[in-house]
């Protein structure tokens, strides 16, 4: 682990993420949206909004998942992540979420609910540590990593990203 890394993990007492990386919780508003508020693809009530840090290293990968909410990214530290995405109708797009303009890195970016996506951080040696928001909140029911068979069926055109970001 890169030594800023461990100091950041060390100091915002990050846990390990199911999809990679490290994270911790940093805030979950008091606020309840009911279910009767939400669309159909909600379970049940949500939090209005929640945020975590994120980091994620070189040589590791955040695997394809999908969230029922918008997910905001922001730099905090480190180099650039790569967020790769998968829309439902197949199409890819990418974010350098950074801050370095003139490589194309811009410090802020949103995945839409429904889209199939993972980061990794390209510079070897390296990470970036990022913040999330997720609105309405976070909740693991809402979260689905991608299987590896199912997704390369539905999107082949995608066969070498979705084998290099998913680990099942």
């Amino acid at each position: 682990m890169n030594l800023d890394a461990k100091n950041w993990t060390k100091r915002l007492k990050l846990q390990p993420h199911p999809e990679g990386g490290y994270f911790k919780e940093i805030y979950r508003a008091e606020g309840i949206i009911s279910q009767l508020n939400l669309p159909m693809r909600f379970s049940g009530g949500r939090a209005y909004s929640t945020a975590i840090y994120y980091l994620l290293e070189s040589g590791d990968f955040s695997s394809l998942h999908r969230l029922h909410s918008d997910e905001q990214w922001f730099h905090i530290d480190g180099c650039a992540l790569t967020i790769h995405s998968i829309d439902p109708t197949g199409n890819y797009s990418k974010h350098y979420i950074g801050k370095n303009f003139e490589a194309g890195e811009f410090p802020y970016a949103v995945v839409p609910h429904g889209n199939w996506f993972g980061g990794t951080v390209d510079k070897s040696e390296s990470f970036a540590l990022v913040g999330c928001v997720v609105a309405p909140g976070f909740d693991f029911d809402d979260f689905e990593l991608a299987n590896k068979g199912k997704l390369i069926k539905l999107f082949p055109q995608h066969k070498a990203l979705i084998e290099k970001l998913t680990r099942k």
